[in-house]
This record gives structure tokens, sequence and C-alpha cells, in this order.
């Protein structure tokens, strides 16, 4: 992920911003220091925006797609109200295996259930309503998660859409990588559903806040 403001204006956001829990630090590094893509980590910024959203819109069930190693999982659960949960999906083990062990090591381990497997197997499981739902999995399936969810969303449920900027790319025409594709293909999906009202914000890599009318 490439970054899409300077890089001098990244750092000072991050430096304006609250900084993580050590628990959240620590597992930031063990994430760049041993995992895969480590570029897909929530960090900082957008994990304080998520636990700020959180925060005000006191949902009872969070719906995540996509755990990877826990951290915005772990950045939202501080805020739940009394009684709420996050249901998080993940389909990698050695992802699910490091998440479940920081989430355990957490004071949050009750209110979060990691759920392995394929996200729209977990969708159709659950009844919901789902309060707020963060997607954050892999890019072509972006329109089939935000379809099986919308139909489940509370009165005043929120869906948050992770990567809608794609580093800039969705605004070339030239890049036709499958997953800056299926990223173009989600916004003009949304953009074009008459169902729901929608804001595409310049958070981190772009986040995209959308609800039902």
């Amino acid at each position: 992920m490439s970054p899409i403001t300077d890089p001098a204006v990244e750092a000072y956001l991050e430096a304006h911003t609250s900084a993580p829990t050590e628990a959240l630090a620590a597992l930031a590094a063990e994430t760049r220091e041993t995992l895969p893509a480590p570029q897909m980590l929530t960090g900082t910024v957008e994990g304080r925006f998520l636990e700020l959203l959180v925060w005000a819109a006191r949902p009872r069930l969070v719906l995540e797609l996509g755990t990877f190693s826990g951290y915005s999982a772990l950045s939202m659960a501080p805020a739940l109200p009394e009684g709420g949960r996050i249901v998080t999906c993940e389909v990698s083990d050695v992802h699910a295996d490091v998440a479940q062990r920081h989430i355990d090591q957490s004071p949050h381990a009750a209110s979060i259930e990691i759920r392995r497997g394929p996200a729209l197997e977990t969708i159709a499981d659950l009844d919901g309503p789902f309060d707020l739902v963060f997607i954050d999995a892999d890019k072509p399936g972006y329109v089939a998660y935000y379809d099986a969810v919308l139909p489940k969303l509370g009165e005043r449920g929120l869906i948050l859409a992770d990567n809608t900027l794609w580093s800039g790319r969705v605004a070339d025409p030239s890049d036709t990588d499958e997953r800056t594709e299926g990223m173009r293909a989600f916004n003009e999906h949304v953009r074009a559903d008459t169902r729901v009202v929608s804001v595409m914000l310049s958070v981190r890599d772009g986040i995209t806040l959308i609800r039902r009318v």
C-alpha cells in the first residue's frame, strides 16, 4: 500500500493521534516482523478512528470481515458498550492464530469471537442485526460482502469499507489489476445504490462510511 498523502503529512497525522496502547504497539511490531503483507495492518490513525466510531455508535454487534492479526478488533473492543461483542472473520489460520493469541492476552477476550473460514458462510450463519460492519477482506469480494450484510444491517447500522482509494489506483484507468478493479466495482456499486447514503474519506488508504436511507 502506497501512501495517498505526503509521507510527512502521514507522520504528522500519526504524531497528533493518541498513541496506541502498549499491547497494540506490541501487536503491530509482531505483525510487521513476522507476517507477510504487514501493510495490511490497520495502524494507529485508523485504529483510533474505528475506536471513536464504536464509542459514538455504541454497537451491540460488530461484524468484521478480515481479522488479519487482530489489531482492528482490539482497537474497537475497548469502546464497546456493556454487552457488546465483535464477530471477526478470517480465512487464514496463520493470521487467526496470531490474532487469537493477542485477543486471549487482552481484557477483551470475552467480547471478541474469531470465525474461521469464508466470510460469506459466516454472514449466512449470523442472524444480525449488525450495528457496525467493517469490511477489510479480499478486494474482489467486496461487492458480494456488501450485498450479503446490507439486508442484515440494523436500523442505525453503519458499514465501513476499508481501502476504497487503494493507494489512489482506483483513479487510474490504466490500472487493471484484479484488486484495483474489485475496489473500483465496489465504489461504483455503492455510489449507484439508492438504498444507502455514503461518504468516502481519505483516512489512510480510503475508508467509506455507508448507512441505509
